[in-house]
């Protein structure tokens, strides 16, 4: 159904299937002719990827398409980087952004999948793994300046770790935003240990960065 969409461009169409190689070479030939970086981002890239991510909320694509899709922005964005590079003074990131699944929990395909969305739409990650003591995380803040903190945990039992860290960052760095997500979570639990923000998925994790970044 997606391919029949009139408005589609064939780099849209090359994210939206996941052809990695076919978008990274739209990409280079948009960029060759003239076409401005950051307006194939916010043109073309984006929504792609939205309509994927939408197509996911909805359950009419899937994950390994929606992996698929990721990684072939990944390879738009590379050209997109390169090219930025060549120009002085230009700039796609929308700020850092630090990540971590909290002290206990050894499980990151989630996280895994924020990252690389949150890369794709701008943001320089800063991720540290999973397993991660509050301190660490409370460092990482410190030394990279991020505003955005995601911490993610999908055993009940982990859950308290995630308080903790949320219970540090607020005493020591009190202006950072942090949401919070995975499958043990719900709102009322969000709400509960004192997260800004409680997203169901990895595309709600970005939505709520890319509004805070827009701010």
């Amino acid at each position: 159904a997606l391919g029949k969409d009139a408005d589609i461009s064939p780099l849209k169409h090359a994210i939206i299937k996941g052809l990695k190689e076919k978008a990274g070479a739209i990409t280079a030939e948009m960029l060759a002719a003239g076409a401005d970086p950051l307006t194939v981002v916010s043109e073309e890239v984006i929504p792609a990827l939205d309509k994927v991510g939408e197509g996911f909320e909805k359950k009419t694509m899937f994950l390994p398409q929606l992996l698929m899709s990721a990684e072939a922005s990944q390879y738009a964005f590379e050209q997109i980087k390169t090219e930025m590079n060549k120009r002085p003074g230009e700039s796609v990131s929308r700020g850092k952004f630090v990540i971590a699944t909290v002290k206990g929990d050894i499980h990151d395909i989630g996280k895994n999948i924020v990252k690389l969305l949150l890369e794709n739409y701008g943001f320089d990650v800063e991720d540290l793994g999973r397993d991660v003591p509050p301190e660490t995380v409370l460092e990482a803040v410190k030394s990279t300046g991020a505003k955005l903190v995601g911490l993610s945990a999908l055993m009940t039992t982990t859950v308290p770790a995630m308080e903790e860290t949320i219970k540090l960052l607020r005493k020591e760095a009190p202006d950072v935003r942090i949401v919070v997500g995975g499958a043990v979570l719900t709102q009322e639990y969000a709400d509960k240990i004192g997260a800004d923000h409680y997203a169901k998925d990895a595309m709600a994790t970005v939505r709520y960065a890319c509004e805070m970044a827009d701010r």
